[in-house]
């Protein structure tokens, strides 16, 4: 559009006007010209090229020629022609006969000035449509030789490209800037020009052409900032103040993190987490990165919390860092909701809150503050975790509230206790004595002659089921003769509570799971699966039972299968998830704050990979790689602080320690090895604490995971026994703290360790455990299985009888003969 303007009225003014001459004072021939005329008549152009100022009478009668101007010199007393400092600013285009583009007349014969050459107006429209001959291609070499003309000037090794850039511009704006007055003008430019023998050299661009392109306020003059500007060199800044920003955000809002480094010609701002870059990551939740260069967290959930960095593309070394920590109203749950208590006997009731920052706990009794404070019968436990009343009274019958605290939000929930005779037929009394004899809260122990239900607080067998029992509905024994047998003993392998309705349990023998029913305490039905079923899962978020089957004891043909509905019996279904040759799977379990997860892991034999799959439809949704690392999976943990994955990579040398990998579920990207770190993983229910086995070894290795997101190590214990299982229990004085309990694999031994202090405590004379060449299904060969948040026992299997653990006390409880093989263990209850 704007060629065809300028040839609508820009032609005429060519063809008809340009008739001067670059030098001299000629006009046409046969034509007598004054020099007032050609004045008057170069003023019409824009050219006033004679400035005839009244105090210097010299310049009054000397005429210097179109382009040049008079200047009266002082010293000599004479008057001199100089090349013209500026022209008039109007727009009367020309074709100059270097075929370059001018604004005016006095624009091309002040060039002609400043170069020393011979330009004169041709009457040709071609250099309107042709194009200027100094492209951007063409300029760009002009800067990038006059770069190269510098000196280059020692530096101290520690200076980068960028700062010798820098170095490299200072030193030619020094040398162009004649004056010194910090602005480098056309004449100084073309004085370079000439002086430096460019013409020779640029030939396509001039130095005139910098003021072209980069003069970015078009005052005639470039400026040192200009000039870095039209070299790229980019001088980024960051406050002191800023290089790290702490941001507070309740989970489920949205987070802006806004990076702070300024300069001239930033380049685009890279965002990091855990040295991976999120920007060209196609991530659900973190997908705008804007034009101010901002990270938008469209919904923070406690995967986001940690440590990001921000810097501009190729300037890693300036860096910002930014701390998002995620806070999280308390979630609230007591035990018991209700309890029927005769005078003089000790009441507990429990309160158990997850939050973040932790919450603070307070109970109140019927709406009004408890002050336990002086009180010899009612104290506080455990950062007021427990309410504990040593001999209830009458006047103790009553709502107790108990409420958590944070920053962010408030909980609460009530326990209700009633202190009345045990032969009075309240209605609160019925309900709790039947509630004592109820079917909840127990231990299902399955071992070779059938199934033990076990009452721990009293190590009361309430019920046992013989191997002959046939099924409900059928003449099927729970435990029929399996080929290749030689004793008529059941087989199991693993067993899940599924909502304390019904237990499932797998018999790999026999190719199928047996379904419990809870209320009734009865075995109702067998579900035949693939063959040789070992590994049970129950996914709460999906109502889905997840099952491993190896086929044979090689487990070169292993599937997986879901069963969806579980707890729906009449609605179930059994689907084959579509994986061949799968090693083993890994979803990640639920707690107070994490109600529903939303993604699961299959590896498949010998391959350096994990399948993350959507529960919902069982799709893959994507494959990690971990052939960089030589990785093949050999177990999985996950903690929702920070959206760590932690995988244990299997040894060829089962004599060595085995090592770990990091991933994390905001990029579902490898960060690389946890630094130092062996063996197996398990997270605590909160997802605190990490704690690393080392099997073969005995070693205990524990992380922390704070508030901020930083994974950090926190002490190391040395059992120096080899271990089987490890089972975490709350503890009894601390709020929001873990004791583990860990079975060893050989001997007689057990340990206690308090992971807020690092105490370990071994308790000996737990008998055997089943030959590890006995038990084919995995390597917990001694399994350790709690009883809930709230419970104080725990349940460990020897090779002829069980253990029932008193975790309040750190110290076995009793031991229940007769109960062989018994290492599939679960817990139904409340607690």
């Amino acid at each position: 559009m704007l060629m065809g303007w300028l040839g609508i009225w820009a032609l005429p003014v060519l063809f008809g006007s340009s008739l001067w001459l670059a030098y001299g004072v000629r006009a046409s021939t046969g034509t007598r010209t004054t020099i007032k005329e050609v004045q008057e008549g170069l003023q019409q152009f824009g050219g006033a090229e004679n400035k005839v100022k009244k105090n210097e009478g010299p310049c009054r009668r000397t005429y210097c020629g179109r382009g040049r101007e008079c200047v009266f010199r002082e010293v000599t007393g004479r008057a001199e022609c100089v090349c013209q400092e500026s022209c008039h600013t109007s727009f009367v285009p020309v074709c100059g006969s270097d075929g370059r583009f001018y604004e005016n007349h006095c624009e091309l014969y002040r060039t002609a000035c400043l170069q020393r050459r011979r330009i004169y107006v041709v009457h040709s429209k071609d250099c309107f449509f042709k194009g200027d001959t100094c492209t951007m291609a063409e300029y760009n070499k002009l800067k990038g030789m006059l770069l190269d003309m510098q000196p280059r000037t020692s530096t101290d090794g520690q200076a980068n490209a960028m700062d010798q850039r820098k170095i490299l511009v200072d030193t030619m704006f020094k040398y162009i800037d004649r004056n010194q007055d910090g602005r480098l003008s056309s004449e100084e430019l073309a004085e370079i020009y000439i002086k430096e023998h460019l013409d020779n050299i640029l030939l396509e661009c001039t130095m005139q052409d910098l003021l072209r392109y980069d003069d970015y306020n078009n005052d005639g003059h470039l400026t040192l900032q200009e000039l870095y500007t039209a070299f790229q060199v980019i001088q980024l800044s960051l406050a002191e103040d800023k290089r790290l920003s702490i941001t507070t955000v309740t989970v489920g809002l949205s987070a802006v993190l806004s990076c702070a480094i300024q300069g001239t010609l930033r380049p685009p701002i890279i965002w990091k987490r855990n040295g991976i870059i999120l920007n060209f990551l196609d991530l659900e939740d973190i997908n705008d990165f804007g034009d101010d260069g901002s990270l938008y967290i469209t919904k923070v959930t406690t995967i986001h919390m940690g440590n990001y960095s921000c810097h501009a593309d190729g300037y890693e070394e300036l860096s910002q860092t930014h701390v998002l920590q995620v806070n999280v109203p308390p979630v609230i749950l007591v035990y018991p909701e209700t309890q029927a208590q005769e005078p003089g006997v000790a009441a507990s009731l429990r309160c158990h809150a997850d939050g973040i920052p932790n919450p603070k706990l307070t109970w109140l009794k019927n709406g009004l503050d408890l002050q336990p404070h002086g009180s010899k019968q009612i104290s506080l436990l455990a950062n007021g975790s427990e309410l504990h009343i040593s001999s209830v009274r009458y006047e103790d019958t009553g709502a107790y509230t108990c409420i958590a605290r944070n920053e962010v939000g408030v909980d609460e929930d009530i326990s209700s206790l009633f202190v009345e005779d045990s032969g009075r037929k309240t209605l609160a009394n019925i309900l709790w004595r039947e509630e004592g004899l109820s079917v909840g809260n127990m231990f299902y122990v399955f071992s070779s002659e059938g199934i033990t239900i076990l009452q721990p607080g009293n190590c009361e067998i309430r019920r046992r089921i013989p191997r002959t029992q046939r099924i409900l509905g059928s003449y099927n024994e729970l435990c029929p003769r399996s080929t290749g047998v030689s004793q008529h003993e059941c087989v199991w392998a693993s067993a899940v509570s599924v909502r304390d309705k019904y237990v499932y349990v797998s018999q790999p023998l026999q190719n199928r799971l047996l379904l419990i029913d809870t209320q009734t305490q009865r075995v109702v039905q067998a579900v035949e699966t693939d063959a040789m079923p070992v590994k049970l899962f129950y996914d709460k978020s999906h109502d889905q039972l997840w099952l491993l089957s190896w086929r044979d004891l090689l487990k070169s043909r292993s599937t997986l299968q879901v069963i969806t509905s579980a707890s729906a019996v009449e609605q179930r279904q059994i689907v084959r998830a579509p994986f061949e040759r799968v090693e083993d799977f890994y979803i990640p379990p639920t707690n107070l704050i994490i109600t529903h997860v939303r993604f699961g892991f299959v590896y498949l034999k010998s391959e350096p990979a994990v399948h993350k799959i959507d529960l919902e439809t069982l799709r893959l949704i994507k494959t990690i790689s971990l052939k960089n690392y030589s990785c093949i999976p050999a177990s999985m943990a996950y903690t929702h602080l920070s959206g760590y994955y932690f995988i244990e990579c299997q040894v060829e040398d089962r004599s060595g320690p085995s090592s770990q990998l990091l991933i994390d579920s905001v990029s579902d990207e490898v960060i690389g090895p946890n630094p130092n770190i062996n063996g197996q993983p398990f997270i605590s229910p909160d997802g605190r604490f990490i704690v690393s086995v080392d099997k073969r070894r005995g070693k205990l290795q524990v992380q922390t995971i704070s508030f901020n997101g930083e994974l950090r190590t926190s002490h190391e214990a040395d059992v120096s026994i080899p271990l089987a299982d490890l089972e975490f229990q709350p503890s009894f004085t601390e709020a929001n703290q873990y004791m583990i309990v860990a079975s060893s694999a050989q001997g007689s031994k057990l340990v206690f360790s308090d992971l807020a202090s690092g105490r370990t405590k071994a308790l000996e004379n737990v008998k055997d455990p089943i030959p590890d060449t006995s038990w084919p299904w995995g390597d917990a060969n001694r399994v350790v299985v709690s009883s809930g948040v709230f419970g104080r026992y725990l349940v460990t299997s020897s090779a002829e009888s069980l253990f029932v653990l008193d975790g309040k006390q750190s110290s076995p409880h009793c031991e229940v003969s007769d109960v062989k093989r018994g290492n599939t263990v679960v817990w139904v209850g409340e607690v």
